[in-house]
């Protein structure tokens, strides 16, 4: 700067069509049914801090609350009932949608629980349609049920 003085930039905005981020990570392998091991636990922190992350970085602040509990969810499916050694967490921002993707490894589609009233589990999936519909999106899977999906759309008619 030759006058010496601090010129304050404006932050450059971020292209959001096509705008995609994927990670993957290993994960402790045969957890059917039991809890999940810390290390797996850091990695669905992991995987909603990168979420958040994103979403601060493309402009999407609405969306971060919503966004990284059904990260949370998605991927905490993937690691206590799948039986494969890596997960794969997929964001994209297309169409005035974000898309949030969880691969597994492992066929089979998920089910939707009903869970009792004093229940601690069972109600992942149902908070994703929830906060799916919220949004205006949807949820759904692979035809081979190895990834499960939502979609939100974009606030404010962004692309």
């Amino acid at each position: 700067m030759a006058d010496g003085l601090c010129h304050e930039r404006q932050p450059k905005r971020v292209p959001l069509e096509n705008n995609r981020m994927s990670v993957c990570f290993e994960v402790s392998p045969s957890r059917a049914g039991g809890g999940i091991p810390e290390g797996d636990a850091r990695r669905v922190r992991m995987a909603r801090r990168l979420a958040a992350a994103r979403l601060r970085y493309c402009g999407l602040e609405p969306l971060i609350d919503d966004a990284t509990l059904i990260v949370s969810e998605l991927v905490t499916n993937a690691i206590q009932h799948g039986d494969g050694a890596q997960v794969t967490f997929t964001m994209t921002v297309r169409g005035g949608l974000l898309h949030l993707a969880v691969h597994d490894e492992t066929p089979g589609q998920p089910v939707t629980c009903t869970a009792e009233d004093d229940a601690e589990c069972g109600r992942g999936l149902f908070l994703v349609d929830r906060l799916a519909a919220a949004h205006g999106g949807t949820w759904g899977t692979s035809d081979d049920g190895a990834t499960t999906w939502c979609c939100l759309t974009v606030p404010g008619g962004r692309p």
